[in-house]
């Protein structure tokens, strides 16, 4: 099930309590989201298992007031980002939530995720887009108002299709042109003005393979905090033409037969990875796939 994928709120169900910033009690002690890049402070060793409880060490300066969150086990939870050369004390260590290193419990990393997006927002949201004027925060709401002109405006997330192409046993990849030699993955791309998302599919498979395709049917979606997309994942048969990539955006592109594919994308957090994992290499499953 694509809702239990790592940073979909259902991974950290039980354990973190989204609230509005102003809701959480200032001086209460909790626990800490600390982030340096993209990766999270955890204690070394065996007491990795949670997050940060406490004071902070006296060396972890943070970029930005703490900010608060929400609940992690029923106590405040805070986050705040550090600069990537600062040097941690012994006890602590940093660990990437984004990528294929896979240590970070994946309920941590899908709450560093979470973190990483809002204080994202928070960078972003400082001035109205309309007059250039500060804006304030809405009560109770992630949303900030613009005193000056009036604007209201809300986190901004950006729909992204990803799509598996299969032709009989045979699987459509593609390489971007960003990415290393040998490296494939799915047709993704960003909605479009006056598009479905089926449309979307439609243009992008096109747009990045030359082909046509059709039956194209929803398998699942994740929050993808990298800074701020949620990816829309669909299965489709393919409808004609010949495989040509752009040679822009796309190098590479080719169907591989289901039993004699390339690398697969590094991060299995990822659901290009949970979709090759899930229907890539089980065409059973793909014709399975129950229309919504």
């Amino acid at each position: 099930m694509s809702d239990l994928l790592p940073f979909n709120s259902s991974m950290i169900c039980g354990l973190f309590t989204p609230l509005p910033p102003e809701q959480a009690t200032d001086d209460t002690p909790g626990f800490w989201v600390v982030l340096q890049g993209s990766s999270l402070l955890l204690l070394a060793g065996p007491q990795q298992s949670d997050l940060p409880e406490g004071a902070l060490p006296a060396v972890v300066i943070p970029q930005n007031e703490p900010l608060r969150i929400g609940l992690w086990k029923g106590k405040p939870l805070r986050v705040v980002r550090i600069a990537p050369d600062v040097n941690l004390p012994e006890e602590y260590e940093a660990l990437p939530f984004q990528g294929p290193d896979t240590r970070l419990d994946n309920a941590l990393a899908t709450i560093a995720g979470r973190a990483s997006q809002i204080l994202h927002w928070e960078r972003r949201s400082r001035f109205c887009s309309h007059c250039g004027s500060g804006l304030t925060r809405i009560k109770a709401s992630w949303g900030k108002h613009c005193p000056s002109c009036g604007d209201d405006h809300f986190p901004h997330i950006h729909p992204c299709i990803i799509v598996l192409v299969r032709r009989g046993t045979e699987l459509l990849l593609i390489r971007n042109a960003a990415w290393n030699p040998g490296r494939f993955s799915l047709v993704a791309g960003f909605l479009d003005f006056g598009e479905s998302l089926e449309e979307c599919v439609q243009r992008e498979v096109r747009e990045e393979a030359g082909i046509e395709v059709a039956n194209i049917r929803y398998v699942g979606s994740q929050c993808w905090p990298f800074p701020s997309q949620q990816m829309i994942g669909f299965l489709a048969d393919y409808a004609g033409g010949e495989v040509k990539p752009d040679g822009v955006e796309v190098v590479e592109a080719d169907w591989f037969g289901a039993d004699a594919l390339p690398a697969l994308p590094g991060s299995k957090r990822s659901i290009s990875r949970w979709i090759m994992d899930a229907y890539g290499t089980n065409i059973t499953a793909a014709h399975s796939v129950i229309k919504p």
